[in-house]
């Protein structure tokens, strides 16, 4: 990626910068970016993604909450980080009329009555009908599962999104 930094350049930068330029990548969550500047420095890539990561696992269960509740839903017309509305157009989420696109529209709405947050998948890689089976699939899951479940996709999506940003 063109304006991917190095592990260098992301040591030199101070919190400010910092949590600016990575308080996104969990679904503008800069509290998440503060903990893991506090890690610095970084030896390597993997040792920024670990430092999110343990920021993420740490949160307590409200926290936690209110992390899964910044993502917005898939496939509808909502404020989102640019990230976000690029990753669910790349995986043909912006279609206006697509029978599998409706069907994930009228799944979230089942899946956040039952659980409280919106349906998270990292969407890289798949398809309209993948997601619209995970959904389906998932929303049997008990609530504990599904938090869980949840957390994991988040994480991945925030380490898929500091990879494209920082040079390996």
């Amino acid at each position: 990626m063109a304006d991917a930094h190095g592990i260098d350049d992301v040591n030199a930068l101070d919190q400010a910068a910092f949590v600016a330029r990575f308080g996104h990548v969990y679904e503008d969550t800069p509290e998440l970016a503060t903990a893991a500047w506090s890690r610095r420095p970084f030896a390597d890539r993997d040792a920024l993604l670990t430092a999110f990561v343990e920021a993420a696992r740490a949160l307590d269960d409200d926290a936690v909450l209110t992390l899964l509740r910044a993502h917005p839903a898939l496939a509808v017309d909502a404020t989102m980080a640019a990230a976000s509305r690029r990753e669910q157009r790349g995986a043909g989420l912006a279609v206006a009329d697509d029978p599998v696109v409706d069907e994930i529209r009228s799944g979230n709405t089942r899946y956040e009555a039952r659980f409280g947050f919106p349906f998270i998948v990292a969407v890289r890689g798949l398809t309209p009908r993948d997601i619209a089976d995970a959904m389906a699939g998932r929303l049997g899951n008990a609530p504990e599962q599904e938090v869980a479940t949840a957390l994991e996709q988040v994480t991945r999506i925030a380490c898929l999104r500091l990879e494209e940003m920082v040079d390996g």
